[in-house]
């Protein structure tokens, strides 16, 4: 098996649990803001917004949207604006910029590490320098990154809102790669999403685990059901 001399890796649903995170700062801002007088009932709620926040994350991953554009926009649209111009006697517009405000902050409040992720993550740390390639806002990576335990094992960290560059846009792994003082094929990249990790690793040349336990017509230098599946590969 190839031996590689460093490893990145994705952050959200690699390492931390943000799908547990999300769905229950949703459920606060839906209990919250009385959101149930848009939709009869939270799933409808999260139909309309999670469909239209992975579209707004595909095109901010593509350089086409801002992070405010972003921030702003997934909970806006949901909102309804062309039905009614207030909500809760406050124009929606409003009420979006602070829905967002609350989303960012109620994720790191329910913020949690996946299952072995520390206990994979310190493996991996012994055997190589670790490096996180993310695509997170800064306010809410670091928190992350901070309150996990696992900050010292990590040689470096990079954050998409902090170098312009979005993953899946091969340059944020080149500065990664020189940060690292390595070339392409001394590293491994693992990570969750296809579209993001996998597919920009692939275009910089950068061998992919591939976290994914269903069926899937794409391809990854390995594809593996499980985090702990890596230590398999790399140790």
């Amino acid at each position: 098996m190839k031996q590689y001399k460093a490893v990145f890796l994705d952050w959200d649903d690699t390492i931390g649990d943000w799908t547990n995170a999300e769905h229950k700062a949703l459920q606060d801002i839906f209990e919250t803001y009385h959101l149930s007088q848009l939709y009869p009932a939270f799933e409808d709620f999260m139909s309309a917004y999670k469909p239209y926040n992975l579209e707004l994350w595909g095109r901010y991953g593509r350089g086409e949207i801002t992070k405010d554009y972003l921030h702003f926009e997934r909970f806006y649209q949901p909102l309804k604006p062309d039905e009614e111009p207030d909500l809760n006697n406050c124009p929606k517009d409003l009420l979006a910029h602070q829905i967002g405000k609350d989303f960012l902050r109620l994720t790191n409040k329910y913020f949690s590490l996946l299952p072995d992720a520390e206990r994979v993550v310190r493996r991996l740390a012994d055997k190589y320098p670790l490096t996180i390639v993310s695509n997170g806002f800064r306010e809410v990576q670091y928190y992350k990154l901070e309150h996990s335990g696992l900050a010292n094992c990590f040689a470096h960290t990079l954050i998409s809102d902090e170098i312009g560059i979005n993953k899946p846009q091969p340059e944020i792994f080149r500065i990664a790669l020189e940060r690292n003082g390595m070339q392409a094929e001394d590293v491994v990249m693992i990570g969750d999403s296809y579209s993001s990790d996998i597919a920009g690793a692939k275009a910089a040349g950068i061998d992919q685990i591939w976290i994914h336990s269903g069926e899937t017509t794409e391809a990854a230098t390995y594809i593996v059901p499980k985090l702990t599946d890596v230590l398999t590969i790399l140790c």
